[in-house]
């Protein structure tokens, strides 16, 4: 199956860390959705959005294991359309919040291991220096 990533999973070598094996990993985007940060990442609707991730195949089994982590647990899954650089797009899945505290309490911590994350996975510096600001 194959999922879009926007926060620290976008990074396969943590994932295996995870004892996961995420194939196909490829930088993507998806449109009309902005990144919204507080103890953990997560995406709201937005008509002039754009979020940077990468996009990766893991069974559901390996879905089910990673998002039974106490940490993540909330997240539900929900259809995007993860587009690439090529002009090609396929649907994804992609885990997001159902809801989300108005408290902001992003750790800067977060914001440096997210901003670094993303530039490992080679995303457009621009997006890179936006993550945290909007908080």
């Amino acid at each position: 199956m194959t999922v879009f990533f926007y926060g620290l999973f976008m990074d396969p070598e943590g994932l295996e860390a995870k004892g996961l094996r995420p194939l196909n990993v490829r930088q993507a985007y998806i449109e009309r959705f902005a990144l919204r940060l507080g103890d953990r990442a997560t995406l709201l609707a937005d008509p002039d959005g754009r979020v940077y991730g990468t996009t990766a195949t893991l069974t559901h089994a390996e879905l089910d294991r990673l998002y039974s982590e106490p940490s993540v647990a909330a997240y539900r899954p929900e259809p995007v359309l993860a587009q690439f650089s090529n002009g090609t797009a396929e649907l994804a899945l992609c885990f997001n919040l159902p809801s989300i505290a108005q408290e902001k309490t992003t750790e800067p911590n977060y914001v440096a291991e997210l901003r670094a994350v993303a530039r490992k996975m080679g995303l457009p510096e621009s997006y890179v220096a936006s993550i945290g600001k909007n908080e």
